[in-house]
């Protein structure tokens, strides 16, 4: 497998050192992930992590070029259905998630099986996250995530809250709060290299995937 990574910022880096790590060979990293001839770009995997504006402006481009791709990129959601058909109609393998951390996405898992247990009972939930101010996305996706994890098991929809601060690479809380107790789901990153192992294991597995796919879905 050999890989093309779109955007080459702070995640950019850390996706080439994760690769490296694997031994997974680099071909180039790009901001402008169109001006990649199309001959090389059918040869590889692109993991992006690039920004809202700049995925909704190549995604076309994504899904006619390269030979699968990964989207780390977040803040896209409400085009959803238009980045599936592009990738749908070109045959191209896409896997995406709001948060390539496996904790992230045992997280999810945690949360699905414990309001099925919950549903009914009298718990209100409740989402909060917090990250860098530099992330351009509030809520983050992998809060929205959460939140249509619990709105489809618990039935009921939580509110949302986002705060921006310093560096904080991001802290993701569910709570299910009753009259009786409360109960608390945390994950927090010690960092973005979580981000960019996950982002490599999705990578791997496009070997021989086809469609549409959620990470957390290929993996739980």
């Amino acid at each position: 497998m050999k890989v093309i990574i779109s955007g080459y910022g702070r995640m950019g880096h850390m996706v080439e050192a994760a690769l490296g790590r694997h031994g997974i060979p680099v071909v180039c990293a790009s901001e402008d992930i169109c001006s990649v001839p199309r001959e090389v770009a059918r040869e590889c995997v692109c993991i992006d992590f690039t920004t809202p504006d700049a995925f909704r402006a190549n995604f076309r481009t994504l899904a006619a070029n390269f030979k699968a791709v990964v989207i780390g990129t977040t803040g896209w959601y409400d085009i959803k259905e238009d980045v599936y058909k592009a990738f749908e109609d070109a045959g191209t393998p896409m896997v995406w998630a709001s948060n390539f951390s496996l904790g992230v996405n045992a997280l999810f898992a945690a949360l699905e099986r414990a309001c099925g247990v919950l549903k009914g009972h009298g718990y209100t939930p409740r989402v909060d996250e917090i990250h860098h101010i530099h992330k351009l996305d509030a809520p983050s996706g992998t809060a929205k995530v959460m939140g249509n994890i619990i709105e489809n098991a618990l039935g009921q929809a939580p509110e949302i809250g986002a705060q921006r601060i310093g560096e904080v690479p991001g802290v993701h809380t569910a709570t299910f709060t009753s009259a009786v107790d409360k109960l608390t789901f945390t994950h927090e990153a010690f960092g973005r290299e979580g981000l960019a192992e996950g982002a490599v294991a999705a990578a791997l597995l496009t070997e021989g995937l086809t469609g549409v796919h959620e990470f957390k879905d290929l993996i739980l």
